[in-house]
């Protein structure tokens, strides 16, 4: 558990965290979502004591940070062209309390494992971008860490390495990692997370299960399939949009009491395609609080 209690950061004048309160759970995924300069990588930085800061982070029942525990992936990708990647692997692994002996059969197995395009001995600068990252991904769990920060991990990733990073994370998951990771793709967030945190101007403005999150703003959207008049759907008591896909319908209701009236309606006790009534996705929660 990492618990963190009356979190402020002030840059001068400016306060880009203000009185943070938040728990992170081991064996779960926590996602910081947020728009550009919300406060994101300002808190990671805090909670690796990279910048001063007001407040208190308790780690593990009071143990105090140990860079040995903690895998982190910065936004900005750091690694050093000029040299192996193998060396820069061993380097940091090393520093993070990796035996030598561990690495040479670590660091094969795990540049097969992320599907690395390279040799170990190549040097860094000859890998495409997208397998550098994963090279700085390797670095960032060969250590095994007990605690996982990840700030934008797929960035600039095609679905099939996306897919196979978040594979892995849930893996470490299922170890037992305390897992916090910040995305600007909700759908990435809905997949991953077990917790969602939103912050905006350096407040916390939402926070808990991704599902009570989803479930607090009500199930008001309806999906609906068949050969409907999107005029007359339009026309239905509580319905605010209409969005049309082909033969799939998207219905905005005002509250989610109309659901079943308007089940009613469209159904007349028949059979049809589907009729799903659901609360809005992450990504529409993230419009609605980003924009007040």
């Amino acid at each position: 558990m990492v618990k963190v209690t009356h979190l402020n950061k002030y840059y001068g004048d400016y306060q880009a965290l203000k009185d943070i309160d938040i728990n992170l759970e081991p064996g779960k995924i926590t996602g910081i979502i947020g728009k550009n300069g919300a406060g994101k990588s300002t808190l990671f930085h805090a909670l690796l004591n990279l910048v001063k800061y007001d407040g208190e982070i308790e780690w593990s029942d009071g143990e105090a940070l140990n860079y040995e525990n903690v895998g982190y992936l910065p936004e900005e990708r750091s690694l050093i062209q000029n040299i192996k990647v193998y060396d820069q692997i061993a380097y940091i692994a090393t520093l993070k309390g990796v035996k030598r002996s561990q690495l040479k059969n670590e660091i094969p197995e795990w540049m097969t494992k992320l599907q690395v395009k390279g040799k170990v001995n190549d040097k860094v600068k000859k890998l495409s971008k997208g397998n550098q990252q994963k090279v700085q991904f390797i670095i960032t769990l060969l250590h095994k860490p007990k605690y996982i920060i990840l700030d934008e991990p797929f960035s600039g990733l095609d679905p099939l390495n996306v897919s196979l990073m978040q594979d892995i994370i849930l893996e470490e998951k299922k170890k037992g990692a305390t897992i916090i990771f910040s995305d600007h793709n909700m759908d990435n967030v809905s997949r991953l997370c077990d917790n969602l945190i939103m912050i905006d101007s350096g407040e916390v403005v939402l926070n808990g299960p991704v599902k009570s999150v989803r479930d607090s703003f009500g199930a008001t959207n309806i999906f609906l399939e068949g050969d409907f008049d999107e005029n007359y759907l339009a026309s239905l008591d509580g319905v605010v949009k209409v969005t049309r896909n082909n033969d799939a319908f998207k219905l905005e209701i005002e509250d989610e009491s109309y659901g079943k009236q308007i089940f009613d309606e469209v159904t007349h006790g028949q059979y049809i395609k589907r009729f799903a009534q659901e609360p809005p996705t992450l990504d529409e929660i993230f419009r609605i609080k980003a924009k007040g």
